[in-house]
């Protein structure tokens, strides 16, 4: 394996080595990229112009037809990228036979009383095969760093990191992903969101692209809207109530929908709720898409074909306990969160032996998981023994928990959701799957049609026709 290059190495690679020649855009975090390349030397080789258009109204006249709008913004990088590559073409395009790029990011870094979070938008353009349409690379990231000095530091390895992959990788963008951390970490640095295009990229799926994100670490969540595009974090969750249900959705089946359903009619009593700032989630544990400790990328992409078929959002997270899934969302500015619960799973949220590595033990996860903002909306199940509905109920939870229950119940941190006709609780992902691979017509009976039909048309998650009775 070859050993990464440091920041200044990558610098003169792309200086002396590449066969491009192009432009630098910075707003904000200074022209910490600009400045590796200037430092490194030979960087009249490869920057034809470096700007950074710090004024709002400067920003706005180049990059927005002097309207104002965010600026912290994948709209805006987008437009910046575009602008200085169509500047390239107008005035280089005949008098240049080297390749074009051109770079931007647009960043908040800390202010001066440390209140905000530091983060922004990176993005590229590079001349392909087409050098009128080049392709594009945009990546959101997120600056964890206490200090302005050294976020800006960071935010020019990163720089230097995405010039180099484009340049020299942008016929897989995979490759660029995997370095965009080189010389970097995630305490660091968090990158949350990816999205190319481009005549040379119309083989990515920005799906699995993302997922590679989750999966190696450099973000702990992703998000599909309903249409499947991915969406960053910050932008889909601000100012929204969310409701979340964790699930295996192997498929989604009618308890899960009901589930969905349900819980949006009893938020919708609550007064913060209106049509345009509710969204629901299917969350999925990346742990359930593992095969032999690599993820199945085609059983991923059928999961969030039928969520996305059925009007749900997705998002994939590597959060194993509730109450890390609650301090993920704090970051956010959310209105209310509130989590679907099945009793069972309730049940082991709270069993202290899940949390031997906290100090407080259960009681930290308790209240990490009942932020002021967060309840629990909690169904019953049935026994499939005695075919009795179990209800939440103080009898059916051990002493030492009892008094926790209560607490929790007369405060109104729960809500018991009791309309889920009986009948329809009996439906288990374990039971799906069965009918799923014996190629059980009776599966028809619990998912939705045009999820049936979808599985048994295209065999998925091993649909065996073979055995049909």
């Amino acid at each position: 394996m070859a050993n990464t290059l440091s920041t200044k190495e990558k610098s003169v690679h792309i200086n002396i080595n590449s066969k491009y020649y192009g432009a630098i855009a910075e707003i904000g975090g200074g022209q910490e990229t600009a400045r590796h390349l200037f430092q490194a030397g030979g960087a009249s080789n490869t920057v034809a112009k470096s700007i950074s258009a710090y004024d709002k109204l400067f920003s706005d006249h180049f990059y927005n037809q002097g309207t104002p709008s965010r600026y912290v913004a994948e709209e805006r990088v987008e437009k910046m990228v575009d602008y200085e590559y169509g500047e390239l073409i107008e005035i280089l395009d005949k008098k240049n036979s080297r390749k074009f790029f051109a770079f931007a990011n647009t960043v908040e870094t800390l202010n001066f009383m440390k209140t905000n979070q530091g983060n922004g938008w990176l993005g590229i353009a590079v001349e392909g095969s087409d050098r009128y349409h080049p392709n594009k690379i945009f990546i959101h990231v997120k600056l964890h760093e206490k200090d302005t000095l050294l976020q800006q530091y960071s935010l020019g390895t990163l720089g230097i990191n995405l010039i180099h992959g484009g340049l020299f990788e942008w016929e897989d963008p995979r490759n660029i992903l995997l370095s965009l951390l080189d010389n970097l970490d995630t305490d660091r640095v968090e990158v949350d969101y990816i999205y190319v295009e481009g005549p040379d990229m119309e083989w990515v799926d920005n799906r699995l692209l993302n997922l590679m994100l989750v999966s190696n670490d450099m973000t702990p969540a992703i998000m599909f809207d309903k249409s499947g595009k991915v969406q960053q974090p910050g932008d889909m969750l601000h100012k929204k109530n969310v409701i979340v249900l964790r699930g295996y959705f192997r498929p989604i089946n009618n308890l899960g929908i009901e589930f969905i359903e349900d819980s949006i009619a009893n938020f919708k009593k609550d007064e913060d709720y209106k049509p345009d700032n509710t969204i629901a989630f299917c969350e999925i544990s990346l742990k359930y898409l593992m095969q032999n400790e690599k993820v199945d990328e085609k059983d991923f992409l059928h999961r969030v074909d039928l969520l996305n078929m059925m009007g749900q959002s997705v998002m994939i997270s590597k959060f194993y306990r509730y109450f890390q899934l609650v301090k993920y969302f704090a970051q956010f500015k959310l209105i209310k969160l509130r989590i679907v619960v099945g009793l069972p799973t309730f049940e082991k949220i709270l069993d202290k032996s899940n949390y031997t590595d906290l100090r407080g033990s259960l009681l930290e996860a308790t209240g990490a998981l009942f932020q002021e903002n967060v309840k629990v909306y909690l169904y019953p199940y049935i026994d499939m023994n005695s075919g009795k509905v179990i209800y939440p109920e103080d009898s059916y939870f051990s002493e030492e928990n009892r008094l926790l229950w209560q607490y929790l119940n007369v405060t109104k941190k729960i809500l018991i959701l009791k309309s889920i006709p009986p009948k329809n609780l009996e439906i288990s992902s374990e039971y799906i799957s069965k009918l799923i691979e014996n190629g059980d017509e009776s599966l028809i009976n619990y998912v939705p049609d045009k999820v049936f039909q979808h599985i048994k048309d295209n065999r998925l998650f091993g649909y065996n026709r073979n055995n049909q009775k």
